[in-house]
């Protein structure tokens, strides 16, 4: 198994919101994983958000679906009929033949997901927010550091091109120095 993902490689194999899910390989897995299979992705959370993010990696293997609501839980796998249904996710993080888990479930719920994942050795993809607070940040980025795993936060705007441009623009000084940036977040 490649011990070694490099963000490189990671976003080279990727699909989801620009980026995604694409890994080369999983500790815990016991499958061998090469840069042209496909991947078994396990899914925390199937209402709303989760719902485009599925949409953007049908073309992997859904093997796992996890919802504490039952109609979300049945109606994804109406759609993913092969992949087997959990209510609690830590039944789906026990599911050895899983690579990456996805998760997209309500917001103050998204760090505890994703640390029971990269402690499990998984890959994670996981909405935003990732975590509420420094100290989870620094959590999270010490697992997947210590189990060798990759992880990213979907931001949606910065696959949008507008943003890449913007990105474009400040880098080349096109618009000047900037000396100040505001932002906010709602609830």
């Amino acid at each position: 198994m490649n011990s070694h993902l490099s963000r490189r490689r990671f976003l080279q194999q990727s699909s989801l919101a620009a980026a995604g899910l694409g890994l080369a390989g999983c500790t815990t897995s016991t499958r061998k994983v090469s840069a042209n299979d496909k991947l078994n992705i396990g899914v925390v959370g199937t209402a709303n958000q989760a719902n485009w993010n599925l949409g953007q990696i049908a073309h992997q293997n859904i093997v796992a679906l996890c919802d504490v609501d039952d109609t979300f839980l049945a109606a994804a796998s109406q759609k993913y009929p092969g992949a087997k249904t959990y209510n609690d996710f830590r039944r789906l993080i026990d599911q050895r033949d899983i690579d990456a888990i996805l998760v997209a479930t309500p917001d103050h719920t998204h760090a505890v997901a994703t640390v029971a994942a990269l402690r499990s050795g998984r890959h994670v993809y996981c909405e935003k927010p990732l975590t509420h607070t420094v100290s989870e940040c620094r959590i999270v980025r010490d697992l997947a550091k210590r189990h060798r795993v990759a992880t990213q936060m979907g931001t949606q705007i910065h696959a949008d091109n507008n943003y890449r441009r913007v990105v474009e623009l400040i880098q080349s000084d096109a618009i000047g120095r900037v000396r100040e940036v505001h932002t906010w977040v709602s609830g």
